[in-house]
């Protein structure tokens, strides 16, 4: 399945000016739209190169092979589907209860899944079958997967949320629950939604399984020498009346 360029071509070093990362942008893009249409398999590097109004020698300037320039479009996707946790449940400055935060970042979530369904869809399917690429994924993820669980133990040392479940295994199989939804549904058609109500049923089925808790009960509230340190997830709602 290798593409690769000729052996006896240096590999690129990436773009050195500013229409060098505009032309490497180009080819980004082409390459997605090629990918969207013709799948991993039958898309051609001659054909992106067409696509981005590039020579095809050009492309080898910038990447050493198809499989490289897809691992690319995969990481941005990535990094667009994980924006949600910086935008909306780890944004310092929300007041709003953890369910409510869990809420909006799955929506957003699902809104940035929905635009870029076709792609994702292509990403999913070659991520089954690759090997390298489904690990670089992984790890490309590890590090908004690691701010999850600490976030999780956050909640259970403040007592918002079950202090018997595994932080690590919460963060991985709920994720996994987010995400295969969204294929299901946005990709294979196999589930019949709308947006808010698949918002609202995944948020609630997340807080569910942990158990949040909008504020501590008396017995778990932490005591103030607990309670320091930064908390990038929780700025729990302060109790009224």
């Amino acid at each position: 399945m290798s593409t690769a360029a000729p052996t006896d071509r240096e590999k690129p070093n990436g773009p050195r000016s500013r229409k060098g990362a505009a032309t490497r942008a180009r080819l980004l893009d082409a390459a997605k739209t090629v990918f969207e249409k013709d799948g991993f398999l039958e898309a051609r590097i001659s054909d992106i190169a067409e696509q981005a109004g590039l020579s095809h020698g050009s492309f080898y300037h910038y990447f050493d092979s198809k499989e490289q320039i897809f691992r690319e479009i995969a990481k941005e996707m990535t990094d667009l589907l994980n924006a949600p946790l910086s935008t909306a449940i780890f944004i310092p400055s929300s007041t709003a209860p953890p369910r409510e935060r869990i809420r909006a970042g799955i929506r957003r979530y699902l809104e940035s899944y929905r635009a870029e369904a076709r792609i994702i869809g292509v990403i999913e399917q070659v991520s089954r079958y690759d090997a390298e690429l489904n690990s670089e994924r992984f790890h490309h993820q590890q590090r908004d997967r690691d701010r999850v669980v600490g976030s999780i133990r956050q909640l259970q040392a403040l007592g918002l949320a079950a202090p018997d479940i595994d932080p690590a295994i919460a963060a991985h199989s709920l994720g996994a629950m987010v995400s295969r939804f969204a294929e299901m549904w946005l990709v294979q058609g196999l589930v019949e939604s709308d947006l808010e109500l698949a918002a609202e049923q995944l948020a609630r089925l997340f807080g569910n399984a942990l158990q949040l808790r909008d504020r501590p009960r008396p017995q778990d509230a932490p005591d103030d020498d607990d309670a320091d340190g930064p908390r990038p997830f929780l700025h729990p709602r302060p109790h009224q009346g």
